[in-house]
């Protein structure tokens, strides 16, 4: 049994996680940020860390303090006191990562992404280890038996098609917002863009001999960024994840302009995104109650992984199979490593090969059915929080 001290930021996965620690045997006293990790500046990490300094001055022993995603501030709080930082980091790419406390000896830093690990063990970070995301096993079994109870144990479809997702083509699309980069830059960067859109599972702008480090250099020129000394972040990394991100918003909304076109589509997506024609746009999905009701009563989801993810297994991936939902995603080497393509779930090696792959499952109800039953049982068995923590929480 450990003693842990929680930072709550109001992460989507929070409750999630602290039932499986109360589940082991885990003692969780929780110390709260009221907004969210993003909206932290630096004075509001120093009110938080005092706060969490205050705890540990407090005479109260803890066998580690633990944040989802990687919090500086605590690691160096941590630091000082000598008590283990554990930090599961969900999102990618995650900029904190930069910053030169990942090398304090206190952390443990657990990232989805097995290519994003080992680029930062290469560069000495001894701190940082690799898991896969985890779900609540328990909660979304009952959500299952709730739904299914509701049609007598059948599952009653409400969509052909969906996906749920971020669609980016806000203020987020960074590259879009580049209105100066010079004519012959531009065209060598719109076209590189367009060739990765047609290729899953490669990732063309780590290649030198595709994008050479020269581009890099020369859209730095025009791309400026405001250094405010917190963090050692590779710039020439984050010009590449602006191109990454626009290959996601090209890429996401082609394919759902096909589907559009083929059949029944609908989408799951935040305030702001742009209309897709024929696709019927139904806002915000809570993560808690109504997304694996959304996944469950949908014949096909599917999952277009943001470009920044090399190798990982989303979250979406995991969160769509354990409410037995049946999903046709993007290759990626670790969804291919960890799952059986076909009897699983269903992997598409390019945006022609997912359409073609969701006219023939909506035509195959039961072969559908039976790869969503056996990708369920192998999330509940073998993602769930409790078997993952047991080797995150080992210290």
């Amino acid at each position: 049994m450990m003693n842990i001290l929680y930072f709550d930021w109001n992460e989507f996965n929070g409750a999630d996680c602290r039932d499986a620690m109360e589940k082991l045997g885990h003692q969780i006293d929780i110390i709260r940020f009221d907004n969210s990790y993003y909206e932290m500046n630096t004075g509001n990490l120093t009110i938080f860390a005092d706060k969490v300094i205050k705890k540990l001055e407090e005479g109260k022993y803890y066998d580690c303090v633990f944040s989802f995603d990687y919090v500086p501030a605590l690691s160096d709080v941590c630091q000082v006191f000598e008590v283990p930082y554990i930090s599961w980091v969900f999102d990618c790419p995650h900029y904190t990562l930069d910053s030169h406390t990942l090398s304090n000896p206190v952390n443990r830093v657990y990232v989805f992404d097995r290519i994003l690990c080992e680029t930062l063990r290469k560069k000495g970070y001894e701190t940082v280890f690799h898991s896969t995301l985890a779900v609540n096993s328990q909660r979304l079994e009952k959500i299952c038996q709730e739904l299914d109870a509701e049609s007598d144990g059948r599952i009653v479809y409400q969509h052909d098609v969906c996906f749920l997702g971020s669609l980016y083509d806000n203020e987020f699309n960074y590259y879009d917002r580049v209105k100066y980069l010079p004519p012959e830059l531009k065209g060598y960067t719109d076209a590189l863009i367009k060739a990765q859109e047609s290729l899953f599972g490669t990732d063309l702008f780590s290649e030198p001999g595709i994008m050479p480090y020269e581009k890099i250099k020369k859209m730095r020129e025009y791309i400026k960024f405001e250094d405010t000394g917190q963090y050692e972040i590779d710039y020439d990394n984050v010009i590449l994840d602006f191109l990454r991100k626009k290959v996601t918003v090209n890429e996401r909304r082609n394919i759902l302009t096909e589907m559009g076109k083929k059949f029944d589509t609908v989408l799951y997506t935040p305030p702001g995104a742009r209309p897709i024609e024929n696709v019927c746009n139904l806002g915000f999905c809570d993560y808690m109650t109504k997304m694996p009701r959304v996944f469950r009563k949908s014949k096909i989801n599917l999952n277009i992984t943001l470009r920044s993810i090399l190798s990982g297994i989303p979250l979406r991936v995991v969160d769509v199979l354990a409410a037995g939902g049946f999903l046709i995603t993007n290759y990626q080497a670790e969804i291919a490593e960890y799952f059986i393509d076909g009897e699983e779930l269903v992997i598409a090696y390019s945006p022609e090969d997912m359409i073609e792959k969701t006219a023939y499952y909506l035509e195959h109800d039961d072969e559908r059915k039976v790869i969503a039953r056996r990708g369920q049982e192998k999330v509940l068995r073998d993602f769930d929080y409790k078997i993952l923590l047991e080797g995150i929480l080992t210290i």
